[in-house]
């Protein structure tokens, strides 16, 4: 696993540096940054159930990106990701790095589509009120996908992430000695914007 976590940051780099020697049209690299809402269990039910407190599940990104090509591209990304979600009525916030690999394609205009794979390290959870024990898996695979609007260097996007499988974290209570599990990869919903260099 230890490998496969250095193949992944390895990829990342190279694709970046790349990036910047590139000399293909429309290739560029810049940074992004927004806003993401997560959710633990089925996503949508988690969003009707949050509705009266909807601000209790919003964390925050921010990262680099490279794009290569112009109606077809390919897009890498590093993102450091912070999210919060409630989980039986505690705030579960997760640190963490995502590496999405985006294949793109503009289909009107300034309207692209894209989808892709999106590597996941996790570097910290906090689970307001429990101990966590352990987490299952630092590193996980999911997809993104989405729409975005390009106007020369600023880009907005939404796209709606999820794992390819669970990803658990154990956690002890403190007034109870039964072990819990939560899922350590919650689905998401980002909102981001990006500007190139």
């Amino acid at each position: 696993m230890r490998n496969l976590k250095k193949s992944v940051i390895s990829t990342a780099l190279l694709l970046f540096i790349g990036l910047n020697l590139s000399a293909q049209n429309k290739s560029s690299f810049g940074f992004k940054g927004g806003l993401n809402y997560g959710a633990n269990g089925d996503y949508f039910d988690s969003v009707s159930l949050n509705s009266s407190n909807p601000d209790q599940n919003i964390g925050y990104h921010l990262g680099i990106f490279g794009k290569i090509g112009n109606k077809i591209y390919l897009r890498p990304e590093v993102v450091y990701t912070v999210t919060k979600s409630d989980y039986n009525n505690n705030d579960f916030n997760i640190k963490k790095i995502d590496v999405p690999v985006l294949v793109g394609l503009k289909v009107l205009g300034p309207l692209s589509v894209f989808a892709g794979p999106s590597a996941q390290y996790i570097l910290e959870t906090d689970f307001h009120g429990l101990e966590i024990d352990d987490v299952q898996e630092d590193f996980t695979v999911g997809l993104n996908f989405g729409i975005g609007i390009n106007f020369n260097k600023i880009g907005i996007d939404l796209r709606y992430e999820r794992g390819f499988g669970e990803n658990e974290a154990r956690f002890i209570e403190d007034n109870i000695t039964r072990n819990s599990r939560i899922d350590t990869r919650p689905e998401q919903l980002i909102l981001s914007l990006s500007i190139g260099l």
